[in-house]
């Protein structure tokens, strides 16, 4: 299998991006972010795995990356594939291997994943409720995050729990079309083509 060629996937990088600021960070959706991104803290890496054994390797990688590079150097990893688990019940299904593998790894209690899917549905919601969007991403992402820092960052938070409220109520106040004028349309801002890996 080829590796993904560069220019391909800084497109993936910047539809990403734009979600990152405009979304995210724009509607404050996680209090935590734009530290780490004005800091420079984030590790983009785009991964071509078009299997989810390939995947999990790439998981591999990037988990034992963040346990030796300092956390003053890199915070956290956006791992984006937009070449597999592009249909969110499957992908919903993977994130109970890929947190096993983190605990087979040895890194339980260091690493945590944060979950985001163009078609990401909490349980219990329909398809089109707007709160949704607070973990839909341009594209198939995992998240990794360190526990520490999370720790750190809930300090300020005497009850986290507020946070998702919030979101809710913020993309309820937003709806629909608020969002798409954020730009956040899947011809906007989705996830570039998928291109063919050889």
């Amino acid at each position: 299998m080829a590796l993904l060629p560069e220019a391909s996937a800084e497109e993936y990088i910047a539809a990403t991006r734009v979600w990152l600021e405009k979304a995210v960070i724009g509607l404050n959706l996680c209090p935590f972010a734009q530290a780490v991104h004005t800091r420079g803290l984030i590790r983009w890496v785009v991964s071509d795995a078009v299997t989810e054994a390939e995947l999990l390797a790439d998981l591999d990688g990037e988990l034992r990356h963040l346990h030796t590079v300092n956390a003053a150097l890199t915070d956290t990893t956006l791992l984006i594939h937009p070449f597999v688990l592009t249909d969110f019940t499957e992908y919903n299904a993977f994130l109970d291997p890929a947190e096993e593998r983190i605990a087979e790894s040895g890194f339980a209690g260091e690493f945590q994943l944060a979950s985001f899917h163009p078609d990401y549905r909490f349980a219990g919601t329909e398809p089109d409720d707007i709160t949704n969007h607070t973990n839909r991403s341009p594209c198939p992402m995992l998240h990794l995050l360190r526990e520490a820092s999370v720790a750190r960052a809930l300090k300020g938070f005497a009850a986290p729990e507020t946070i998702y409220e919030a979101n809710v109520a913020t993309l309820q106040k937003l709806g629909h079309e608020g969002w798409a004028r954020l730009g956040m349309t899947r011809s906007a801002a989705g996830c570039p083509p998928g291109r063919k890996v050889i």
